[in-house]
């Protein structure tokens, strides 16, 4: 991998890509630490420093790299982009005019990205409304007695809604800038920097109350699952395709052989989202209730990463979504009419509805392993915290980390490379 770096830096226009990535990386960052209007960022350090939130807040402000309990002009990072492109997909199912713009080509998904971004606006206002709301309201820090607002006006409200909004548009913005003059999906390398970004401080946090021990456990616990994650996503079940031979004029057609390639992991880490997102809401719900309540105490007790109730939920919800996100996205039977119309067929089962109950038996059969190994690495880092000592804010990585981590790594390393090889391509006669 850093050979294919230094090779890509050796190369101009490789260079340039890199740099012009990297350069926005580097803005985002920066923006990170830029505080809202009306937001008193020393008295938000200092809630900072006593607070140990355990809400749906902590995954958006993974998301953002800290800058939403920060309050800063990008707090909302890019999780408006992420839950608007998952609505999106999820109602080519419920809509049909969504599914008819996703088979046409390249004008039906430029509407549909247009949709996105209406979407991630909207959500974006939403979000920052919401937690704007519980920055005032004090709840955002309840074990904090700071005000974090230096202007509490209803007009500094609407600037700061406005403000947060503006700036999930400009991160959308960016994105997109590295995805077309850049190296690799600018929306995964911009959550790759938000995670990646946080990870140094929140290990030099756990040193510094005198657990280099299980500084040292959880760095070889991240190599070996990353290993691992690495082993399992470039795995594939590859079903072979034949095509019929057919005459056209005078030229032949067809007769070739190739496969189609079924991942284990066909759902990546959307289903670790969704479960974690659908398990943060009680607690997220909880903050707005008397603490002394008794529904109040009972989540607070049993929605937590420690608690067996809780991680039991959390694997049957995570193998629920694995299931309904591959079934979503891979139609077993509109490949099967796919290729009955192109002339081809799998060796041993007839074209059609045979072909489309093969494929649907083999994607079930993956899709368990894909789950059961989504379930695994979901729960490592929340098994860890047990035996080593430490509070959930303090794990540096959870299963959703892992996955991003490794699979953006994988991704952005096999763009290089693949550039390197158009760039480096010997010439027939040569």
């Amino acid at each position: 991998m850093l050979g294919a770096f230094a090779q890509a830096f050796r190369t101009p226009d490789l260079r340039r890509k890199l740099l012009f990535t990297l350069f926005i990386m580097a803005i985002f960052r920066l923006g990170s630490y830029i505080p809202s209007p009306g937001v008193d960022s020393v008295a938000v350090q200092k809630c900072l420093a006593v607070e140990q939130q355990a809400s749906l807040l902590d995954l958006v402000n993974l998301f953002s790299g800290g800058a939403l309990l920060q309050l800063s002009i990008f707090a909302l990072g890019i999780m408006p982009y992420i839950t608007a492109s998952i609505i999106i997909q999820l109602l080519r199912v419920v809509i049909p005019r969504f599914d008819d713009l996703h088979k046409e080509g390249q004008t039906g998904q430029a509407k549909l990205t247009q949709y996105t971004r209406y979407l991630t606006l909207f959500l974006g206002a939403l979000q920052a409304t919401t937690t704007i709301a519980l920055a005032r309201s004090g709840r955002m820090f309840p074990s904090c007695k700071e005000s974090i607002m230096s202007d509490d006006s209803v007009g500094m409200y609407v600037v700061m809604v406005i403000v947060m909004m503006a700036g999930t548009g400009v991160i959308m913005w960016f994105g997109e800038l590295i995805t077309e003059r850049g190296i690799g999906n600018g929306m995964s390398l911009l959550i790759f920097t938000s995670i990646a970004a946080r990870m140094p401080s929140q290990l030099l946090s756990i040193g510094q109350g005198d657990k280099w021990g299980a500084v040292v456990a959880i760095l070889l616990m991240l190599l070996a699952v990353a290993a691992a994650v690495v082993f399992v996503e470039q795995a594939q079940r590859r079903i072979p395709v034949q095509y019929a031979k057919r005459m056209i004029g005078r030229r032949q057609y067809g007769g070739t052989t190739t496969y189609i390639p079924l991942k284990i992991n066909m759902s990546g880490v959307i289903p670790v989202i969704f479960a974690t997102s659908i398990l943060a809401m009680p607690a997220m719900i909880a903050q707005f209730g008397k603490q002394e309540a008794g529904w109040v105490q009972w989540i607070s007790a049993h929605f937590t990463h420690t608690n067996w109730f809780y991680l039991t939920l959390y694997a049957l919800l995570t193998l629920f979504f694995a299931f309904f996100y591959t079934a979503i996205t891979f139609n077993p039977d509109e490949v099967a009419d796919n290729m009955k119309r192109y002339g081809g067929f799998i060796p041993g089962y007839r074209a059609g509805k045979p072909t489309a109950n093969f494929l649907r038996y083999v994607i079930n059969r993956i899709t368990t392993a894909g789950a059961l190994y989504l379930v695994v690495i979901a729960l490592i880092p929340s098994l860890m915290i047990i035996p080593l000592k430490l509070s959930s804010g303090q794990m540096p990585f959870g299963g959703t980390t892992l996955l991003i981590i490794v699979g953006v790594g994988l991704q952005t390393v096999k763009e290089i490379n693949t550039q390197l090889q158009q760039h480096h391509y010997e010439g027939f006669l040569q």
